[in-house]
């Protein structure tokens, strides 16, 4: 039976749509096998960035080895917010606000533990048979995972710019795409479709059998 894996990209605080994409992945895969890879950016700027939180953390206590969480240049930011004293106005000026007012909060200080501890542990980068998953991207020039973690959090360019082929398919997030729809390439996939910004949160479908997405599973915020 073919296991598919569907990779989610960034829900920004958007707890509803997570919730109804996540029933969507459910029916989609049928009692097939799958695997979860969410590509970062759980929080900030939408209304209900500790939904998300709980939902996610729900899935890696209870998923086994069916999920996998990415960091995001955003989680980055509020770790940076807790841990470094100039780390604070960046992350509230890039929507931090909304993430304590979901918590009921407002100083970094307050912000849970378990919820802390989870976003320190997350990875920067995941592979399978054929793709590379990752928040940002990597810079081109070299095949391969990018061993830089800031590039594999923040890059935009040269890596929106240059069609370079790392080796395998690169799935990622971070730019957000204000039509809606992902974008494609014949190495890369872009699957930030601007939930946040009123547009969809995406699902990419993939198999063992190819690179790109064979399918998207789409719902509005």
């Amino acid at each position: 039976m073919t296991r598919l894996t569907y990779a989610i990209g960034d829900i920004h605080g958007c707890a509803d749509a997570l919730e109804r994409l996540l029933a969507e992945i459910a029916r989609h895969c049928g009692g097939r096998d799958y695997r979860l890879v969410f590509l970062g950016d759980y929080i900030d700027r939408g209304p209900d960035s500790a939904g998300v939180l709980r939902i996610l953390q729900d899935l890696d206590r209870t998923g086994g080895e069916k999920a996998t969480f990415l960091m995001g240049n955003h989680e980055r930011m509020l770790l940076d917010a807790y841990e470094k004293p100039f780390g604070v106005t960046a992350w509230l000026e890039n929507g931090g606000r909304s993430t304590l007012a979901s918590f009921g909060i407002r100083d970094p200080e307050e912000l849970p533990r378990d919820a802390l501890n989870w976003m320190s542990g997350l990875d920067t980068v995941h592979e399978d048979e054929r793709r590379y998953f990752v928040h940002a991207g990597f810079r081109p020039g070299r095949p391969g995972i990018d061993p830089d973690v800031e590039a594999r959090l923040w890059i935009r360019k040269p890596f929106l710019t240059e069609d370079f082929d790392f080796g395998k398919h690169v799935v990622h997030g971070h730019t957000p795409q204000k039509t809606g729809r992902p974008d494609v390439h014949p190495f890369r996939t872009n699957v930030d479709t601007a939930c946040v910004f009123g547009c969809l949160l995406t699902a990419a479908v993939f198999t063992p059998e190819a690179g790109p997405a064979v399918e998207f599973l789409q719902v509005s915020m």
